[in-house]
């Protein structure tokens, strides 16, 4: 049996909690961290969510905080089946000004698929001359992640340029529980397989990005530098085949 459901409704982006909302974590302090920029300059036309966003926002002392500008989360969680698999797929484009030549990650949009029961993601990250696909098990704040006898957090990026950059390209993940197994597609183009997934993913929140990924040095955060990031995002269609 296969379902469908396609998150998109970008005519209701300013009315946060009903389909789409800010991102961020909340503090131990009590305070909540907002990914928003707050220059950012949003336009929906068309179906299609537009953000620029000149990069203002840095944390010196967290990298999770530091990494993500401008985001949003879906409000509604996609629960994963236990048979079957669940697929994610959208249409993205990315241009960014005054970011390092080569460098992807000093300023590209994003599409993050994030299950905050275990810490796991699996992302595409697209800038002005290359993408890459993302298989993560990280220690966001608040998140208690499973102990493991193995590697307990990791991120692997895999940088590719077949794309049509500057361009929309449709970015597809497909992730499959009961195999263990995520699979990543460009443009109807398998580029990436993870086989024996050690984290079984059961909720995914959809998250529309912009972000920088810079290591944080022991000076702090050295991920803005005048940057500004156009993101534009189509409506993300979900399909469960179970």
């Amino acid at each position: 049996m296969e379902t469908q459901k396609t998150f998109g409704d970008f005519h209701t982006i300013l009315s946060e909690g009903e389909v789409w909302k800010i991102g961020g974590f909340p503090l131990q302090d009590g305070t909540f961290w907002s990914y928003r920029e707050p220059d950012a300059v949003v336009i929906v036309r068309n179906g299609i969510l537009y953000v620029r966003a000149p990069l203002s926002r840095k944390h010196d002392k967290v990298q999770i905080l530091d990494n993500a500008k401008h985001m949003y989360y879906s409000v509604e969680q996609v629960e994963v089946p236990e048979a079957g698999e669940v697929s994610f797929e959208l249409q993205m484009r990315a241009r960014t000004q005054n970011t390092a030549p080569g460098d992807l990650y000093d300023g590209y949009v994003s599409l993050n698929l994030l299950d905050f029961s275990t810490g796991a993601a699996l992302d595409y990250f697209a800038g002005n001359d290359k993408y890459a696909s993302v298989y993560a098990v990280l220690p966001f704040p608040g998140v208690q992640v499973p102990p493991s006898d193995k590697t307990r957090y990791f991120c692997i990026f895999k940088e590719e340029t077949n794309f049509k950059a500057r361009e929309f390209n449709t970015y597809k993940i497909t992730y499959n529980r009961s195999a263990d197994e995520a699979v990543f597609f460009v443009n109807g183009e398998e580029v990436r397989r993870e086989r024996n997934v050690p984290v079984k993913f059961n909720r995914f929140t959809i998250a529309l990005g912009i972000m920088t990924e810079k290591d944080l040095t022991p000076e702090g955060s050295v991920s803005v530098h005048g940057q500004t990031v156009i993101a534009e995002y189509s409506p993300v269609t979900v399909t469960i085949t179970e």
